[in-house]
């Protein structure tokens, strides 16, 4: 059975009134009758280029923005039918680990309370369990208690998105969303994150969503490789498969476009 179940999901934005009063001026749709299934433990990589709506998909999954139609199943339960209290306690299962690590963070808070913070809202742990808990998550990721004490600005770009994932994993979650976590990050730094997503996959039995406009990062991490183009699926199936044989002619040029990394 998929862990995460996808069907028929569309998102349409309206474009807003005319500045004639005409009514609207029209509509986007950013994601558009997308089917997908992903099974535990893999890595569906989701691949195409900026605006293809491939961020939008992955916030419709997690119901971060509500779809205009379609539905979602995790584990056979349908999240767009969930109540507050169900989402709540579905959210330990997903999370979502984001672009830009320095945005995603508060720079407001230490280390320590931003990982902290959906322990205490999901978890009944005593200061010391959880001060142990992100000690073990910042080892995880290959950072050290010093840490702790200190706010988001002391650090590069590349320790700020390993924060970044610890906090996604505080509550051992079965599935992440990884949205282009590498592509505000140089590409030395950026491999080094692939590759211990590579590790964390492994050490905490994950699956991933992983989104990127680089079709070499999703052919070094993904299991199964969904490309996107103006809100549809247009070509899907195993990493192999579309890297060797594309059927599609975006999926050929998406090849061509990206050069290959060193991971």
């Amino acid at each position: 059975m998929p862990l995460l179940e996808i069907r028929n999901l569309t998102k349409v934005f309206p474009l807003g009134e005319s500045i004639f009063g005409g009514g609207a001026k029209g509509e986007v749709r950013a994601v558009d009758d997308v089917s997908l299934d992903i099974e535990p433990g893999e890595t569906l990589g989701l691949v195409g280029e900026s605006g293809s709506g491939k961020s939008t998909l992955g916030r419709l999954v997690l119901r971060l923005i509500q779809p205009t139609s379609g539905s979602v199943l995790f584990e056979g339960r349908d999240l767009l039918a969930a109540n507050h209290n169900e989402m709540r306690r579905l959210r330990r299962d997903m999370q979502i680990i984001f672009q830009d690590p320095f945005g995603s963070l508060d720079p407001r808070m230490r280390v320590e309370d931003v990982i902290t913070e959906p322990l205490i809202i999901h978890e009944r742990m005593s200061p010391s369990s959880r001060r142990a808990r992100v000690t073990e998550l910042l080892r995880s990721v290959g950072l050290d208690e010093s840490s702790l004490r200190r706010f988001p600005h002391e650090f590069s770009g590349g320790q700020r998105q390993r924060i970044g994932i610890a906090r996604a994993l505080a509550l051992r979650p079965k599935f992440i969303v990884a949205d282009e976590p590498v592509s505000a990050l140089d590409v030395s730094v950026g491999a080094q994150i692939v590759n211990l997503l590579a590790k964390l996959q492994q050490e905490f039995k994950l699956t991933y969503l992983f989104i990127s406009h680089s079709m070499p990062l999703v052919r070094y991490l993904a299991t199964r490789i969904a490309v996107m183009h103006h809100g549809r699926i247009v070509e899907a199936g195993y990493t192999q498969q579309i890297t060797e044989r594309p059927q599609h002619a975006y999926t050929r040029s998406l090849l061509r476009a990206t050069p290959e990394i060193a991971v």
